[in-house]
């Protein structure tokens, strides 16, 4: 695995170095107003000459990252890449460490190591975000440190890392019950095996220490800003939806149709139509709360307001750590022609539109409706496969009925 990491992270840093950041930084595909890295540099420069990034609606990130990227870490051409891809190292790593507390069998853990962290480090829909320095890959960082110290017991670094997460990104915060679960319960598959859950009670004090550390760092982000206009300007900015930029996302086409006086009303909608879906995952795959983690991560890249290609490409990497939902997938070819559609769909509607000038924005709204269909496959087929799994081999002419 070492060997393997190592010669994907070269092939990775070699073309970090090539000037490839200029071609990608701006495209809607891969950053968000949220996750720009153009916008993290002007917020950088702003708080440097004392004045406040949050006060022009322009600068949306965390006053964490506002005040790492001002101290430890300046932002250079040289330092940046090298950044960037060592997060995507640990992730690749944390994502294989996963697969090998999941899976008893050593050698179950050597066959597919490799490959995962192939796969993660490969992906498009994470490569590219990482070549436009994205602070998307940030997110999926995290995501993979705290699903990872979750899976080998460390409830400080799991829930604190969850709590730097949501300060990243707001929706992260429902992860919250799948990783107290996954704490409590394990990462071991036991998706053929469902057991009822009933550790419930020391559920609250993780929850509470969780609250603990969102609140401290939003007293340290308050602290470093001097106000607290930062919540309205980055976590507000997931409920209100203030800018409208294309992104492969559901929402920004939705909402510039929108009349303003049923604004709130959708806005509340849409971000309610999040939160539905975490209690029925968690209770439907307590067995296994990894596999509940999986799941809402692929709703919430499918559903979240500002989506950037790593959101999805974290979901489609995280697949190969289930094999054993492999046989019993409904449509797999189905769901990978949709994907390999909407990937040569979306540059090329997003060329016509916003460089050419020959198209317009239904061409784009268009190539992110397949985008979204072929994500939206992928989490009911991964929904349907988890649940299938339980009842084995059924044989011909035998029904299959779940109550």
């Amino acid at each position: 695995m070492d060997n393997v990491l190592g010669g994907v992270l070269a092939i990775r840093l070699l073309a970090a170095c090539f000037p490839l950041y200029d071609i990608f930084h701006d495209d809607q595909q891969l950053t968000s107003p949220l996750t720009s890295y153009s916008r993290l540099r002007e917020g950088v420069y702003l708080f440097k000459n004392g004045l406040d990034p949050y006060s022009g609606g322009v600068f949306r990130q965390s006053p964490l990252l506002l005040t790492l990227f001002s101290t430890l870490l300046p932002l250079s051409p040289v330092l940046s890449p090298l950044l960037w891809t060592l997060c995507d190292g640990i992730g690749a790593w944390c994502l294989s460490q996963i697969w090998k507390l999941r899976r008893s069998s050593e050698s179950e853990q050597r066959s597919r190591t490799g490959l995962i962290v192939a796969l993660y480090l490969l992906n498009p829909y994470i490569f590219l975000p990482s070549l436009a320095q994205s602070t998307s890959t940030f997110d999926n960082t995290l995501f993979l440190v705290t699903v990872y110290s979750a899976c080998a017991g460390n409830v400080p670094v799991a829930l604190l890392s969850l709590a730097f997460l949501t300060h990243l990104s707001l929706t992260s915060v429902l992860f919250l019950p799948p990783i107290i679960l996954l704490l409590l319960h394990g990462p071991s598959s036991r998706l053929s095996k469902p057991v009822m859950f009933s550790g419930y009670k020391r559920a609250l004090p993780l929850a509470l220490q969780a609250s603990i550390y969102v609140g401290i760092l939003a007293l340290l982000s308050t602290l470093a800003t001097g106000n607290w206009t930062w919540v309205s300007r980055t976590w507000g900015a997931s409920l209100s939806l203030p800018e409208l930029n294309p992104n492969p996302g559901l929402w920004w086409y939705f909402f510039t149709e929108m009349f303003d006086y049923f604004r709130p009303f959708f806005l509340m909608t849409f971000s309610m139509h999040l939160l539905i879906y975490v209690a029925p995952i968690c209770l439907k795959f307590q067995h296994d709360p990894l596999y509940a983690t999986f799941l809402l991560q692929g709703v919430f890249a499918t559903f979240k307001a500002y989506p950037t290609l790593s959101d999805p490409g974290l979901f489609l990497s995280m697949f190969s750590i289930f094999p054993e939902v492999y046989p019993y997938l409904r449509n797999p070819i189905v769901t990978t022609l949709l994907h390999l559609h909407a990937s040569l769909l979306l540059p090329l509607f997003h060329r016509l539109w916003l460089s050419q000038g020959t198209g317009n924005a239904n061409f784009f709204y268009a190539s992110t409706l397949v985008f979204g269909l072929a994500n939206g496959f992928a989490v009911l087929d991964a929904i349907w496969a988890g649940l299938r799994i339980a009842f084995g081999t059924v044989n011909d002419g035998v029904e299959m009925v779940q109550k």
